[in-house]
């Protein structure tokens, strides 16, 4: 081999080499859901200080349907734009912040929708619903990632959602199957991570879900069955109004998330 291919050759793979040495790894929490995912009634005037200068460094790329996004980009962590005069922020605040201050290299990709039901807007995987349209934004956001050098590692998935599916009985009765197809077909077929810890939340004192509670007994039953799946409540969250918590009721949830997940590891 001529001399300068060789030459060509050790430069490349020092080239690579130093290309993997600085690649970080990112830790993807996917969060999604309908309004306290969103944060619809969480007022950002209320926005929590940010004492240590942490959102800086937490990539957020989101999507709130039909009202706002990152733009199909990935941001930094802050509110979004929402009815308020200052926008609105869901739990993904202090939810990130704590994981932050755990010492994770993290970045949260947030896809919400109001008013949303499993069976009716988000729809089955491959029925062109609002679950395929966050897929298409899930691998858009992870590829720009990765085409940035990074090794991203899907760490968990919370869903926050269940209110609209208790407008009725059948709908109701469903829910379980509904969730069960949405959350196999996220771990198995989109992020490859059939064990991915999944954490669950609804309204329970909502007054549709207390008349039909088959949707806490989906997500508990669902927690039951797969010990890598996690119910967390929402009872005693300080609430605007009868279905949306408050900017202090979503800070207190984000805070619950984290504890959960943390609980979930298994160190």
């Amino acid at each position: 081999m001529p001399s300068y291919s060789k030459k060509f050759l050790l430069c490349l793979s020092l080239h690579l080499f130093t290309i993997t040495a600085q690649a970080e790894q990112i830790d993807l929490f996917i969060m999604a859901g309908q309004s306290n995912m969103q944060g619809w009634r969480s007022d950002a005037a209320q926005y929590p200080i940010d004492r240590q200068n942490l959102d800086t460094k937490i990539p957020f790329y989101f999507k709130a349907l039909n009202y706002s996004s990152s733009n199909d980009n990935w941001q930094t962590l802050n509110s979004q734009l929402g009815h308020f005069k200052q926008g609105h922020f869901g739990p993904e605040v202090s939810f990130a912040r704590a994981l932050k201050r755990a010492n994770l290299n993290l970045a949260i990709f947030k896809y919400s929708s109001g008013s949303s039901s499993i069976k009716t807007e988000w729809k089955a995987p491959g029925h062109r619903g609002q679950y395929d349209d966050m897929v298409v934004h899930l691998k858009h956001a992870i590829q720009q990632l990765e085409n940035q050098g990074h090794i991203v590692v899907p760490q968990a998935f919370v869903w926050i959602q269940g209110e609209s599916d208790a407008n009725n009985p059948q709908l109701a009765q469903e829910y379980y199957w509904h969730l069960k197809k949405l959350l196999t077909h996220l771990r198995n077929n989109v992020l490859r991570q059939p064990d991915l810890p999944v954490i669950l939340s609804v309204d329970e004192q909502h007054p549709r879900v207390q008349l039909q509670p088959q949707i806490v007994d989906a997500q508990l039953k669902l927690s039951y069955e797969d010990k890598t799946i996690t119910f967390v409540s929402m009872h005693g969250l300080e609430k605007s109004d009868v279905t949306h918590l408050t900017a202090k009721g979503t800070i207190a949830q984000g805070k619950r998330l984290y504890q959960t997940y943390i609980n979930q590891l298994p160190y």
